[in-house]
């Protein structure tokens, strides 16, 4: 039950009739016919769907649009680049791994 339903100490009658339509006025209500029923059912269902897959759509899009600004901006400019000596050099961040790492290996991750 709702805490308003019985409410006996207001004493304004008026505004309880204002409140009562206003309340039933945003109240969504089942039609009586079972068929008409089952046709907005089935209607809201299908905006349903045609929203999820609008939502979809517009999602995937945002995606392609972003990966194509960045293909765009990043055309004409090589990955590698040439030293002096005519070697390829690519960027990157790189760590020195000390040689006792590198000779204690387990056996799992060994090829022989």
């Amino acid at each position: 039950m709702f805490a308003q339903t019985f409410r006996f100490s207001d004493h304004r009658p008026q505004w309880n009739a204002f409140q009562s339509r206003v309340r039933s006025a945003f109240e969504p209500r089942k039609p009586r016919h079972r068929i008409l029923r089952f046709v907005l059912g089935v209607i809201g269902l299908g905006l349903l769907a045609l929203l999820v897959m609008f939502s979809v759509f517009v999602g995937a899009a945002m995606i392609a649009v972003g990966l194509a600004y960045k293909l765009w901006k990043r055309r004409g400019k090589p990955m590698a680049h040439r030293d002096t000596h005519g070697h390829d050099i690519v960027e990157g961040e790189f760590r020195v791994v000390d040689a006792a790492r590198i000779d204690h290996r387990s056996p799992t991750s060994s090829t022989h």
